[in-house]
């Protein structure tokens, strides 16, 4: 019987007690898990409550409206979420090794597993990640102060972690959906599925929805309309450019999942029969609603991961990108294709033989554009300084890594093969061999080339080169076997199988995924011994890598207000021309005061509303859920009437700041690249970019 006060959650829906209830290994792995996050909750509140450091957290972190602060904690929402993503992992494959007529885990909870992985390394893991990149690094690439809409930037980040927090509650209250990351109806519909699970998907995707289109407006406007003087379209940086592309894409791509998932709420609360097999409905609408974003969604993920290298390239090569605008043009080509290509996902649901063409053909064609941006990186090695760094070695991962998952995927865009390995574990490891080596390595390389910007000091060379080479390997171990197990036949998702010949694959990629556990361990590792290291790892005077773009001509980390003076672009890689030409570090010749705006609250209203919103929709609170949806729009208005309020940093404090860095950079000795990992670098790298004059 349901209540008013709690409408459907009882005492039995609190999922940790379960191992009390029925003792199992399968309850034993469920509960631990949420019982770990219970645990690890109350660690963060205990240690910034023993540290005193609430106030400064709210004031400087969870109010501020500073984009670097923003993105770093869209970075941080992202690695808490991976945690969880590589543990579901690693339990899945442990069972699978397992699975020969049975496992340790129960199907219903394989199923769990495999939906919340799924769901959580998509929209939680990945999004986060580039959304956190991309508010770091464009107002400072393009010479900007902030993003366009600041406030709008802190509500995105409220919703994203309020979609998050639904997905790490259900593990406590609750259950999750089995339907996958996709959460197909009918199956995730009432008649299959009447408990809370597909509604932990379902508001967990609109709530973050939201956020995301709202970041893609927000990073579209900025780099409109707040580029330096100068900085024209085809002066700003390769990952300006993969970041517009994005935001386009997030814009126009995010609407149909999050209209998608609002009418499957309405199939599940309302019976209103949209995707059923009755009454009209029909579950091809969503899946053409949902893939209408779920292949451009892939380019969302995948084109700042394209920036990520194209920067990198260059730095540590030490030469200018080769073919920019060819880069440029394969980026614009490949956002407009990522349209056209959705219905290869459902070749085998019955299209004509036309349609399946049609989309195979256009399928193929985007590996024209990659296969431009490829060539343009190689052709930028060559005959560069190459310094085998961290960043360089994740990649090499991926260059070798990412073609084979790219050729699998034309493969894959021939109908006729396509019907052969359809929802076999051939499409695991395709899927796997895109988004692993083509995302989370530019991710790591991207965390560790530009962490001494965002923090002061450099990430420890030694444990990070070792978690690289990890992580090339555990993939490779991991889901290059599933390529074979495929084609012998194995079904993706399938809890158990009665073939002795998957075993020994099963029993291989099992110790892959252990070995993906140590490098994700062994990165967080990198942080610790790097903090304990801080002071020799000092570059306070923001350009240990010889940069090319804007960002390196800043102090490190960079203040607040990132210039003194908004500077002015007379080039393409401004940074680097100027060393070239013998200066770069030129001091303003006057100085004004800069506002910026206050820190704000509002944020973090919109993600409580937002999350006891979700929250008591999924267990059908329905006067919670009301008020929570009725206090948003209240804050917004209440808010609208307060004057906007601006902090003001003097020019004197700006002038004394820039002079000091500046003194500093003038009694400093140059490191050459040699000396780039020694204790000798302070973040004055001695240039050789004389080509770049």
């Amino acid at each position: 019987m349901d209540s008013f006060l709690f409408g459907r959650l009882t005492f039995d829906d609190i999922a940790i007690f379960n191992v009390f209830r029925d003792f199992s290994m399968n309850e034993l792995v469920a509960s631990g898990a949420g019982w770990l996050e219970v645990l690890a909750a109350v660690g963060v509140v205990g240690l910034l409550t023993y540290y005193r450091v609430w106030g400064v957290f709210w004031r400087e972190w969870l109010c501020s409206q500073d984009h670097k602060k923003i993105g770093i904690m869209y970075m941080v929402i992202g690695f808490v979420m991976m945690a969880r993503g590589v543990a579901e992992g690693v339990v899945m494959r442990a069972h699978l090794a397992t699975a020969l007529d049975g496992g340790i885990l129960a199907p219903q909870h394989f199923a769990e597993l495999f939906s919340t992985h799924g769901t959580i390394m998509i929209f939680f893991v990945a999004m986060p990640f580039i959304a956190g990149f991309m508010n770091f690094l464009i107002p400072l690439q393009i010479g900007a102060r902030d993003m366009a809409f600041p406030l709008m930037n802190l509500i995105s980040l409220g919703l994203t972690a309020a979609g998050a927090m639904m997905l790490l509650v259900s593990l406590v209250v609750g259950q999750f959906e089995t339907g996958g990351w996709a959460a197909y109806p009918p199956f995730t519909g009432k008649a299959f599925q009447p408990g809370v699970g597909p509604d932990y998907w379902i508001w967990a995707i609109v709530v973050s929805g939201f956020g995301s289109m709202l970041s893609g407006i927000n990073f579209a406007v900025t780099i409109y309309k707040m580029r330096a003087p100068g900085m024209t379209y085809m002066r700003m940086p390769v990952f300006c450019w993969t970041a517009l592309c994005t935001a386009i894409l997030l814009t126009f791509a995010m609407p149909p999942l999050t209209v998608a998932a609002l009418m499957q709420a309405l199939d599940r609360y309302l019976d209103f029969h949209f995707f059923t097999n009755d009454r009209g409905g029909n579950m091809m609408n969503y899946a053409n609603l949902f893939w209408m974003f779920g292949h451009p969604e892939v380019y969302i993920l995948i084109l700042p991961a394209y920036g990520i290298f194209s920067e990198l390239t260059a730095t540590y090569s030490a030469k200018t990108l080769y073919g920019y605008a060819s880069l440029v043009l394969a980026t614009m080509c490949i956002a407009v294709m990522s349209f056209t290509v959705w219905v290869h996902h459902f070749f085998t649901m019955g299209n004509s033989a036309t349609v399946n063409v049609a989309f195979g053909i256009a399928t193929m064609l985007i590996a024209i554009p990659t296969g431009v941006k490829m060539y343009v990186w190689l052709a930028t090695l060559w005959r560069g300084r190459v310094r085998l760094t961290v960043p360089m070695i994740y990649l090499g991962g991926f260059m070798v890594l990412f073609v084979l998952g790219g050729l699998s995927g034309i493969i894959l865009a021939n109908p006729t093969i396509n019907y052969q390995v359809h929802n076999s574990q051939f499409i695991v490891a395709h899927f796997h061999n895109v988004i692993l080596p083509g995302v989370v390595f530019a991710v790591l390389a991207g965390v560790h080339m530009w962490f001494p910007k965002a923090f002061g000091f450099r990430l420890e060379e030694r444990p990070a080169k070792i978690s690289a080479v990890l992580w090339i390997v555990g993939f490779s171990v991991t889901f290059l076997p599933l390529y074979f197990v495929g084609l012998l036949g194995y079904p993706r998702r399938s809890a158990s199988y009665s073939d002795a010949t998957f075993e020994p694959y099963m029993i291989v990629t099992a110790l892959g995924s252990l070995i993906i556990l140590a490098a994700f361990v062994t990165f967080a590792s990198v942080f610790w011994f790097s903090w304990r290291n801080r002071a020799a790892l000092a570059v306070p005077l923001g350009d240990p890598w010889d940069g090319r773009t804007l960002e390196w001509a800043t102090p490190a980390p960079v203040p607040e207000y990132n210039f003194p003076v908004i500077p002015e672009v007379a080039s393409r890689e401004a940074f680097a021309v100027e060393k070239a030409a013998g200066r770069p570090y030129v001091a303003p010749d006057e100085y004004e005061d800069i506002h910026l705006p206050a820190p704000s609250a509002v944020g973090f209203m919109i993600c409580v509303a937002a999350g006891v919103f979700s929250f008591a929709m999924v267990w059908w609170m329905w006067w919670l859920a009301a008020l929570a949806l009725l206090a948003i729009p209240t804050i917004l208005v209440v808010r609208s009437f307060s004057p906007d309020r601006h902090i003001i940093i003097p020019a004197a404090q700006v002038k004394a700041e820039t002079q000091a860095w500046m003194r500093a950079i003038d009694e400093a000795r140059g490191v050459t690249r040699d000396e780039e990992l020694t204790n000798a670098n302070r973040g004055y790298a001695r240039t050789d970019l004389q080509e770049a004059a």
